[in-house]
């Protein structure tokens, strides 16, 4: 049996294989290298769709090159926008949001995700979820944007009508180098 508390990553993909199934629709508000999308998609299915988002050419490059190689592509809807704007591209409700906030890998670390444009997001994603959908958030408090959008998210999230969301905070105190955090927002 593995460890099911190695890390906020390994976390949120087992929540997202407990709440997602075939023909759901799931956001990456985060593309990156377009790990997040790859990996929602095979679990949405060939009827399922993703949104995958980044305000950076080079994630949608990347991502849209791997999706097209592993034949993933037509269940994905890639947009070269801020996650801010998640409004303007899905008007129906979802089944899963995923954010893994900081930098891209191997990238510009100068540009990052920041605290006000996540809250924004963060607050029109939970008006897109359907029951019992889920916003994942995996929180890198490493790097000075990040401790900023933590506190930011921990600030925010104590505000949520708990009759509404459940909200969770997962962390690991006695891990070194400022590990990730996961944080969910589960509609009730």
């Amino acid at each position: 049996m593995n460890n099911i508390f190695k890390n906020a990553v390994q976390i949120s993909k087992i929540i997202c294989r407990a709440k997602l199934s075939p023909g759901d629709i799931a956001v990456d508000c985060t593309m990156g290298n377009g790990n997040d999308t790859e990996f929602l998609c095979s679990l949405v299915g060939e009827k399922g769709k993703v949104y995958a988002f980044d305000i950076q050419e080079e994630a949608v490059i990347t991502t849209r090159k791997r999706l097209q190689e592993l034949n993933l592509l037509a269940r994905t809807e890639i947009v070269l926008d801020g996650h801010q704007n998640i409004d303007k591209y899905i008007k129906g409700k979802v089944g899963l949001v995923i954010f893994n906030l900081g930098y891209l890998p191997k990238g510009n670390h100068a540009i990052t995700t920041k605290k006000e444009t996540t809250i924004e997001a963060v607050q029109k994603s939970m008006g897109l979820l359907e029951p019992n959908g889920i916003i994942l958030i995996v929180v890198y408090s490493g790097h000075e944007n990040g401790k900023l959008e933590k506190e930011a998210l921990i600030n925010f999230t104590t505000t949520i009508n708990q009759k509404e969301y459940n909200v969770a905070e997962i962390c690991f105190p006695n891990q070194i180098n400022s590990p990730p955090e996961l944080i969910c927002i589960e509609k009730v």
